[in-house]
């Protein structure tokens, strides 16, 4: 049984919600990558802007379907705050609405397996970590543990330099290859500078993807703030 939550926006703008239990038969796994501020999570340099998650703690099971007038044919599916949302046009039927959320929920599901599937256990995130740092920090980084967590609800990644253990967020599991290297980059550098300091970012910068990295964890963080802040919720602090 997942909980539905229809809404109804105009030019994108969030008017409100209610919630009913609706069967659609797949449910939404924990997966959301979300976001806010942190200075100790992979981001920006200072000079231009931090990047660091936060989850909003929804339930797994919940997912938000948003009709808007100006979708005629398209349907969109994304991971928001711990649930999934289903973008619709508004004219379609209940049929309509309760055979593309499931269909949308299925993919998503199959497309993050995939991921997974290829990302590996901590094992093969080591051995990741360890290429990571030949290729791009001449091997100086050398990492004692490399593991995914499922309890980092606002970082990305952190690092504990006094027994080189590194920690990510099983969030990541969802997200593309590059933007997982490029933490793990960012925080194999912590390795060898444990703040963030010019040369620590003159680092990171040696992995050709960074920009690119940082600029969709961005996106990510800008998009949960927004859709927690259109649904009431508080402002992720740190």
């Amino acid at each position: 049984m997942s909980t539905v939550r229809r809404t109804c926006t105009g030019r994108g703008v969030f008017i409100g919600a209610s919630a009913v239990p609706v069967a659609y038969g797949a449910c939404v796994p924990r997966s959301t990558p979300a976001a806010s501020p942190d200075p100790d999570r992979p981001g920006r340099p200072p000079a231009r802007s931090g990047a660091r998650g936060a989850n909003g703690g929804a339930d797994a099971d919940v997912v938000e379907v948003r009709r808007s007038p100006r979708r005629r044919r398209t349907v969109t599916a994304y991971r928001e705050m711990g649930r999934t949302v289903v973008l619709i046009p508004a004219a379609f039927s209940p049929a309509e609405e309760r055979r593309w959320v499931a269909q949308m929920v299925a993919k998503l599901q199959t497309r993050e397996e995939r991921r997974r599937r290829a990302l590996g256990g901590d094992d093969a995130l080591m051995a990741r970590a360890r290429e990571l740092s030949a290729a791009h920090l001449d091997g100086a980084a050398e990492p004692a543990s490399v593991r995914w967590v499922d309890n980092q609800h606002r970082r990305w990644g952190s690092c504990t330099p006094a027994d080189r253990s590194i920690r990510l967020s099983s969030r990541l599991q969802s997200m593309p290859e590059y933007v997982v290297d490029y933490v793990l980059v960012h925080e194999l550098v912590h390795l060898l500078e444990p703040g963030h300091d010019e040369r620590f970012w003159a680092l990171v910068a040696r992995y050709p993807r960074a920009e690119r990295a940082r600029g969709f964890l961005e996106g990510v963080e800008m998009a949960n703030t927004a859709g927690e802040a259109a649904a009431g919720g508080p402002d992720p602090v740190d």
